[in-house]
């Protein structure tokens, strides 16, 4: 396709060069034809003004010739008058007349030659400023559709070429689509084979392990008999159900469109027999008529039956049945049903034939309406017979729910072949039948005792008729479409055609209700799962944080580390805090001591004063007992030993500076914590800022990796499209260097043909100076 495009393109360019060059010659010739018109119009303006001062000469000379015949009438008159005077001056006077008579006709001749160069140049400048005019409206005319025909092509050439790239880009795009499938397929179909050789050989496997255990396992096959096989119990078919359920559902509405149908016909009969032949409300209708009338009034209890029973019939039909006709039991009623239907259509064709011969005899009947009458008595037997054949067809169809041996299975395709024949031929029947019934109204609007009455019952058993032909229609073609379904054993044991028995329908249903019950007690609530979308969010999450996962591993690590120092350094406090406890009770047993001491001191005093401090004063804390006793001047020697973080921060032999020393040590142990804890805050905030920056290391590293990945393959796929970009080029120029040289030779043939066509001209122009030359020389002749 596109190397015809192309080909048709290169023709149209080279088209377009040729007329280009056309339009610029006929341009150039136009050209030239207007200054050849400016010459010749200059040249037809000399020729009047010379044809101006030729008709002044001759108005000149016509003036002389006047003026010389007077002077000849004069001298005439004269010489007549002076005859007397000699000969002399009349011989003289003759001559003169005679040089001017000479004189006078070569100026005649002369003015006539004149006359008719003048007409023949005036008529030759017309023909040919007619001619030079309609070649220039010619030409102009060509040079205008010259340039649209240009323009148009150079539209057309431009639409062209970018509906070409456009295609031409379009089926790269494709064949790199087409190549990327091409491979798909590759891959598939070499993983398809592989998948079918394992499947074979797991096949071969499955055979012989399967016929190794039917061969051990198995006593014998019960499929090969067909006795055997019968007692097999087949399973149960939910499509073919689902099937009958929905072609018992079409045929019920077929049934209840022809049952209405029916009652609407047999209740417009009996009022039509009310009123013609005769009218009831005017006199009394005849006895058979009025035993018509009876009989068709209970219509309506053989016709509802119908629809009753095939509803119960449709209603019998479940997914949960088996529908075979041998376990139909309700098509029996419907069979039954139909049968009294048939029989009211044979009690009342008698009737119903003898009321159309009284219409017959009636006096206004015409001999058309009686032919009439006979052919819708044929049609009613006929429509009758072929009620008849049903009810068989459908008796015999419900036997076997009666009894299973009553009818082969061989047998029941044939019958509902003629079941479907049957129906088609009482659509015909039918159809005939309203046909005729609509001639026959025709005819009787045609008497001239017809009532409104009759015409509106006629039209309304009419469109009774016409609706009975159309429902028949409707069940016989549904009837043959689903015929292959009828046909069709839906239930039967696998590779058998033996007939369905009820106790096997039985026994189906069971095993149904069985395998249903199992398969509910294996299904079990699914577990919420994840939408689709949520997952692949997740999954992205995921594959983003991947990164940082050893990075989390380490500060986990570091973590425990921490914990591991923390509790090491909880036990290291605790064991401070024990040893604590036991400074202080040391401390307390050494003021209890001292507090003995200085009620001995006291009691060696003023025993008054001891009796009031043992009665009512407080004993003395630490330091006013130190106070106390520093005037005094007794001092007791005690080293005060503390162990901490610092160490041993002093060994004091005096009590005073005891409590300095400890504010002291409160101050340093509140000023060292306050470090540690600023300095494992600010380690645990490099140690963090370590792992992020770690982290977002490790993450650039593989970003760089991916990046370097994908420069790799840009830098392929740059390369391919450079690789392309110069074959498009080569192509490119290949397809200029063509065109170039079309061009060229097309130039070089027109150039040719212009040479041509102007020597050709030249010939023309010189052939016609010739005929012109010709025609003048044999005009002077």
């Amino acid at each position: 396709m596109s190397l015809q495009q192309g080909q048709r393109f290169h023709e149209l360019r080279a088209q377009n060069q040729v007329l280009k060059k056309a339009v610029v010659d006929e341009q150039a010739n136009s050209t030239t034809l207007k200054e050849q018109l400016k010459q010749r119009d200059q040249s037809l303006r000399r020729q009047e003004q010379e044809m101006d001062s030729l008709s002044f000469r001759n108005q000149q000379l016509a003036k002389r010739v006047e003026l010389l015949q007077e002077e000849l009438v004069a001298s005439e008159t004269k010489g007549k008058k002076g005859k007397s005077k000699g000969d002399s001056p009349s011989q003289h006077g003759l001559q003169t007349q005679s040089v001017f008579d000479e004189d006078l006709q070569k100026k005649i001749e002369e003015n006539e030659r004149l006359h008719i160069q003048f007409y023949e140049a005036d008529e030759q400048h017309r023909k040919r400023e007619a001619e030079l005019k309609a070649r220039l409206e010619e030409l102009e005319k060509n040079a205008e559709q010259h340039q649209t025909a240009v323009d148009g092509l150079a539209k057309k050439y431009v639409e062209t070429i970018e509906r070409l790239q456009g295609d031409k880009a379009r089926l790269e795009v494709k064949a790199q689509s087409l190549e990327m499938e091409a491979k798909e397929c590759r891959v598939r179909s070499e993983e398809c084979q592989q998948q079918l050789r394992r499947c074979q050989t797991e096949l071969r496997t499955q055979m012989k392990q399967s016929s190794s255990v039917i061969q051990e396992k198995v006593p014998f096959n019960d499929t090969k008999f067909s006795d055997y096989n019968s007692l097999n119990v087949p399973a149960h078919n939910r499509r073919h159900q689902l099937k009958a359920r929905d072609v018992a559902s079409q045929a019920l509405s077929f049934i209840q469109d022809l049952v209405a149908a029916l009652l609407n016909f047999h209740s417009y009969t009996e009022q039509r027999i009310h009123i013609y032949p005769l009218d009831s409300s005017i006199e009394p209708i005849s006895p058979l008529n009025q035993k018509f009338s009876q009989y068709l009034h209970e219509n309506a209890v053989y016709v509802r039956p119908l629809e009753d029973s095939f509803v119960q019939l449709y209603q019998s039909i479940t997914e949960d049945t088996v529908t075979a006709l041998e376990t139909v039991v309700k098509l029996r009623d419907f069979a039954s049903n139909f049968s009294s239907y048939t029989h009211f259509l044979q009690k009342i064709l008698p009737y119903q034939l003898k009321s159309l011969e009284e219409e017959c005899e009636a006096p206004l009947c015409t001999a058309a309406l009686t032919a009439k009458n006979q052919e819708l008595q044929s049609d009613v037997k006929k429509v009758t017979s072929v009620f008849e054949k049903l009810q068989n067809y459908i008796n015999l169809l419900a036997l076997p729910c009666v009894r299973q041996d009553a009818m082969p299975q061989t047998s029941v395709a044939a019958v509902f072949t003629q079941l479907a024949a049957c129906l088609h031929s009482l659509h015909d029947s039918v159809k005939e039948m309203s046909k005729h019934y609509n001639q026959k109204a025709s005819m009787e609007q045609e008497l001239p005792t017809v009532t409104q009455k009759l015409c509106t019952t006629t039209e309304c058993l009419l469109g009774s008729l016409c609706s009975l032909t159309s429902s028949t229609g409707k069940i016989a073609t549904f009837f043959s479409n689903n015929l292959d379904f009828f046909t069709s054993s839906g239930y039967s044991p696998r590779g058998s055609t033996v007939t369905l028995n009820p106790l096997q329908a039985e026994s189906m249903l069971a095993n149904k209700k069985r395998a249903a019950a199992f398969i509910h007690a294996l299904k079990r609530p699914r577990a919420p799962s994840v939408p689709y979308s949520e997952a692949l969010s997740n999954r992205r999450v995921l594959t983003s944080s991947t990164e940082s996962r050893e990075g989390l591993t380490q500060q986990v690590q570091q973590s425990l580390e921490k914990i591991a120092r923390l509790e090491q350094e909880k036990e290291h406090w605790l064991l401070e805090a024990q040893l604590g406890k036991v400074r202080l009770e040391k401390e307390n047993q050494r003021i209890a001591e001292l507090e003995a001491q200085l009620a001995a001191a006291a009691l060696g005093g003023s025993p008054d004063s001891q009796r009031a401090a043992a009665a009512g004063a407080p004993p003395p804390n630490h330091e006013e007992a130190e106070a106390e006793q520093s005037p005094a001047g007794q001092q007791t020697p005690t080293t005060a030993l503390c162990t901490s973080l610092v160490g041993m921060l002093c060994t004091t032999p005096s009590v005073d500076h005891v409590g300095d020393e400890e504010s002291r040590e409160q101050l340093i142990k509140s000023h060292y914590m306050c470090r540690v804890g600023e300095l494992t805050t600010q380690l645990q905030i490099s140690d963090s800022k370590a792992v992020h920056f770690h982290s977002e290391c490790r993450a650039l590293a593989k970003r760089l990796t991916i990046a370097e990945k994908a420069r790799e393959t840009l830098s392929e796929d740059v390369k391919l499209a450079n690789q392309k970009i110069t074959h498009l080029q080569d192509e490119l120029a290949t397809t200029k260097r063509s065109y170039e040289d079309q061009l060229s030779m097309m130039s070089d043939h027109l150039c040719s043909m212009n040479e041509t066509l102007s020597k050709q001209r030249e010939e023309i122009d010189t052939l016609k100076l010739g005929s012109k030359v010709n025609t003048k020389k044999n005009k002077s002749r």
